[in-house]
């Protein structure tokens, strides 16, 4: 499956802040502020333990993803909303006490919409397209789909393994001939091991019964909204430090994400 990454070049125009938990209230949501918790780099390591409450998320953003406590299933915030899919794609909606490992969110300020159709590859090119001069995309497109492609994993027990173990065992299916919402981030090449580089998507279906992580789709009709985030502050939990941006491992997170 081909990527298509924003220009590295844009990252310059990126404001990344490292922010630790104090005991102290955190940040209320900002246009054009996504607020992250943890790292990809620290989820691969199996750092699998919530340090955020889903509330306090929610207070940051209206649209994100990621997932819970100990990989507790692939997360959704839809337009203020939390939705969980578990393993074999249903469902639920978790308590706004549970707490995640890692997450993105941000108040969803579309600057531009356009209609669309195609698979995933012609899609990700018009959203690069649209989004050039940006910094970091959050993403959403609501359509009908002839076929989503999914992926979910197992809630881990300790001792935890390593996310490529994890995902090693996940379940995959797929919804056909159904409207439904995408939603997730396109970060830059250069935000490796902080971020997943490239598209990160999750899947909601329009009755909010099945979903879980995009691995593929074909958009029969549909609209894709855009809304530009040119600062990213990332909460680090006890233990974990932010790295430097863009020595992750690509290898590794392209495996964990399901592409090529």
């Amino acid at each position: 499956m081909s990527r298509h990454v924003l220009d590295d070049r844009m990252i310059a125009g990126l404001h990344l802040v490292a922010l630790r938990s104090n005991g102290h209230d955190h940040e209320v949501a900002h246009a054009h502020v996504a607020a992250q918790v943890g790292t990809i780099g620290a989820l691969l390591d199996a750092n699998y333990d919530g340090s955020m409450t889903l509330e306090e998320l929610l207070s940051r953003g209206d649209l994100g993803i990621g997932t819970t406590d100990g990989l507790g299933g692939e997360l959704l915030v839809v337009d203020g909303a939390l939705y969980l899919a578990d393993a074999d794609g249903n469902i639920s909606s978790p308590p706004k006490s549970a707490t995640t490992p890692f997450a993105v969110v941000c108040p969803e300020e579309p600057f531009v919409q356009f209609p669309c159709h195609g698979d995933r590859g012609s899609i990700e090119a018009a959203i690069v397209e649209a989004g050039a001069g940006r910094s970091v995309l959050a993403v959403r497109i609501d359509g009908f789909f002839e076929v989503v492609s999914l992926r979910s994993v197992e809630r881990q027990t300790k001792p935890y393994p390593p996310l490529a173990e994890a995902v090693a065992h996940q379940h995959t299916f797929s919804c056909e001939a159904t409207e439904g919402t995408v939603v997730g981030f396109c970060f830059p090449d250069a935000l490796a091991g902080i971020e997943v580089p490239g598209f990160h998507l999750h899947f909601l279906n329009e009755q909010h019964t099945r979903g879980g992580h995009v691995m593929e789709y074909v958009l029969r009709e549909g609209v894709v909204q855009l809304t530009e985030v040119d600062d990213l502050h990332v909460e680090l939990p006890s233990g974990v430090d932010l790295g430097t941006p863009g020595d992750g491992d690509r290898e590794t997170i392209r495996s964990v994400e399901g592409g090529a």
